[in-house]
């Protein structure tokens, strides 16, 4: 059974809270997760299946704590070969074609870097739901067995 590495990018403390809570549902589970709000590129590469939960922010920017990862991940462009991963995007649907912009951008990389995606994006809208957990723990709930097993 892999484990798994939360990527969480997070402005105001929302997606790393749902970050949390997706980390005691994955330990009840018996998996091994472990949470990374200022990654370095090794810890990407070292992960056995990944999970980006993250907010945007300004024009569906990625938050400050997660920007300079993303860029690091680009310029290096460490190829994942086929890892399971996830994506979780929190966002505010007024901002139009910026919404979830930062989890768009997660999505795409991983996907460049040849990473296996268990699922379509989530979206989670702000306007519509107040507690995002309610809606992206249930949903990796259902991706436990993608995203680790071998």
């Amino acid at each position: 059974m892999r484990s798994v590495s939360i990527f969480a990018g997070s402005v105001y403390g929302n997606a790393q809270h749902v970050a949390e809570e997706a980390k005691t549902m994955f330990e009840s589970k018996g998996v091994e997760c472990e949470i990374f709000t200022d990654p370095e590129t090794s810890d990407f590469s070292e992960a056995e299946s990944i999970v980006v939960i993250t907010s945007s922010t300004g024009q569906g920017d990625i938050p400050p704590n997660l920007e300079l990862f993303h860029s690091d991940l680009r310029d290096e462009f460490p190829l994942i070969n086929g890892k399971p991963f996830a994506v979780a995007a929190l966002g505010d649907s007024s901002y139009g074609e910026s919404f979830c912009g930062a989890g768009r951008q997660f999505q795409e990389l991983l996907e460049e870097l040849q990473g296996k995606p268990v699922a379509n994006m989530l979206e989670v809208d702000a306007i519509e739901t107040l507690a995002a957990e309610e809606e992206i723990v249930p949903w990796l709930e259902n991706l436990v067995t993608s995203l680790t097993e071998a």
